[in-house]
C-alpha cells in the first residue's frame, strides 16, 4: 500500500508515477505511465491530499502519460467539481494519448486544457503562479 503521507505514488508492477510540486500555492501535479482502473485510485488520492492542502490554482500535468483510460478522465471531472470556484483548475495535455480522448469525449469544453506547463502557467491570473 502507498504511504498516503508522501507526496510521491508508486505502485508496482503499473508503470505509473504521479508526484506534487508547489510553486507558491500553485500546486503542479505532474503523472507518469499509465492511468488506468488500477492507478486511477493512486492518481485521485494524490489529488485528493493536494487538495487538502487548498491551493490557489491547480495544474494538472499530463504530458508524460502513456496510456489515459477512462477513469482518468473521470478523475479530472470529479476534481474540477471538488475544486473551489476561485481556484482554477489547468490540465496540461497535447497529442494522441492525452489531448485527443479528453476533446473526442467533449471534456475540452468542461476542462481548461493547455499543451505546455508554461502555458498552463500563463493562463493563472496574476499572483497566482
Amino acid at each position: 500500500m502507498p504511504d498516503l503521507t508522501s507526496d510521491h505514488f508508486e505502485r508496482s508492477p503499473s508503470p505509473f508515477m504521479c508526484a506534487q510540486t508547489w510553486h507558491d500555492t500553485t500546486v503542479v501535479i505532474g503523472c507518469s505511465g499509465v492511468v488506468d482502473m488500477l492507478t486511477a485510485p493512486d492518481f485521485t488520492q494524490v489529488i485528493a491530499t493536494a487538495l487538502e492542502k487548498q491551493p490557489t490554482a491547480m495544474i494538472i500535468d499530463l504530458t508524460e502519460i502513456s496510456f489515459f483510460a477512462s477513469c482518468g478522465m473521470a478523475t479530472l471531472v470529479d476534481t474540477q467539481n471538488q475544486v473551489p470556484p476561485d481556484v482554477p483548475l489547468i490540465v496540461v495535455a497535447d497529442g494522441p494519448v492525452t489531448r485527443r480522448p479528453l476533446e473526442l469525449v467533449g471534456l475540452a469544453a468542461v476542462l481548461t486544457i493547455r499543451p505546455t506547463l508554461d502555458d498552463a502557467f500563463e493562463q493563472l491570473p496574476a499572483g497566482q503562479a
